[in-house]
């Protein structure tokens, strides 16, 4: 494995630094566009509004379709929705509630 050098990304117009081997910077660069593709989706559907909450949709997106691809279909879908929906509502009142503060 190579040496870790800083990186400059960009997702959603905010730029961030990150470690990463050189051998892994075509991986990571094509991970850092597919999660701005995400959370460019979710922005632009104007259900989510705020970057924190659609960073954790992107992300329980991304883990739903790792999930999926991972385990096949040997899982209950209907379930696994069902606990999404649950994760997704005590995400906005735990947000709603942080808001208040400011």
């Amino acid at each position: 494995m190579s040496e870790a050098k800083s990186l400059q990304v960009s997702i959603m117009g905010r730029e961030f630094r990150v470690a990463c081997p050189d051998d892994e910077q075509a991986g990571l660069l094509e991970a850092v566009d597919y999660l701005n593709k995400k959370m460019l989706e979710i922005r632009d559907a104007g259900k989510v509004i705020g970057i924190e909450r659609i960073a954790i949709m992107a992300a329980l997106n991304i883990a739903h379709e790792f999930l999926t691809t991972k385990i096949g279909g040997g899982f209950d879908m209907a379930e696994i929705k069902r606990r999404m929906n649950r994760m997704e509502t005590v995400i906005d009142q735990a947000m709603s509630e942080q808001a208040k503060l400011f």
